[in-house]
């Protein structure tokens, strides 16, 4: 099942605007700051699809009843750009066990690319509902290889893939290459075109460097 965030009005949109606006983008603080509340409100959308348990709650002046959440999901996201769209997850499962998976591109002479999985520190998942996220989902590849690397270390009962901005291409590879069932794909916006180089159109750029610099 995929879920399009913006296909309905919200703050959710504004903040998109927001990190696709090249001026808001020279600062590098709103920008990361921006990625947090998507995280947070991403995460809101998908705790409504999780499990729930009534228990007593003691008050001041008697007993309340309230459902809360009968397990939190872990937390994984791909390093280096997923680091504040974690971290907004994180703000709302404050008591989450975290993977962090280190990927990048590893560029070929002839021009293509293949995503190499450099380092991986994930706690135990086995039956356990995963969100793995990331910022940008361009052309799917780095989602599928650390879901792939995840799936070394245990076997994850449901997974939640969360994207701030994807392609459409990114979204048919992800739906070719995962399981047809037990996930679910988020993404914020939804855009069209890939460059050549595989960056999403209108999209908003590196995101990476926008959080935390430029690359060498």
């Amino acid at each position: 099942m995929v879920t399009i965030l913006s296909a309905k009005d919200s703050i959710l949109n504004q903040y998109i605007a927001e990190i696709r606006d090249v001026e808001i983008q020279k600062d590098n603080m709103r920008f990361r700051r921006n990625l947090e509340r998507l995280g947070a409100l991403f995460a809101y959308h998908i705790s409504r699809e999780l499990v729930y348990e009534t228990r007593e709650v003691i008050t001041p002046l008697g007993i309340a009843n309230a459902p809360l959440l009968k397990e939190y999901p872990v937390l994984a996201t791909i390093l280096r750009a997923g680091l504040p769209f974690h971290q907004g997850f994180l703000s709302i499962f404050d008591k989450s066990e975290n993977g962090f998976i280190s990927a990048y591109r590893k560029h070929h002479k002839d021009g293509s690319f293949t995503i190499a999985i450099e380092y991986a520190s994930v706690t135990d998942i086995d039956d356990k509902v995963v969100i793995l996220t990331d910022p940008m989902l361009a052309t799917g590849f780095s989602m599928v290889s650390a879901y792939r690397e995840l799936l070394t270390k245990g076997k994850p009962r449901f997974v939640h893939f969360a994207a701030v901005i994807g392609s459409v291409e990114g979204l048919n590879y992800l739906k070719k290459n995962l399981p047809r069932k037990d996930i679910r794909i988020w993404i914020g916006a939804l855009d069209d075109e890939l460059t050549a180089q595989s960056y999403i159109v209108p999209g908003l750029g590196d995101a990476g460097d926008l959080a935390y610099g430029k690359k060498q």
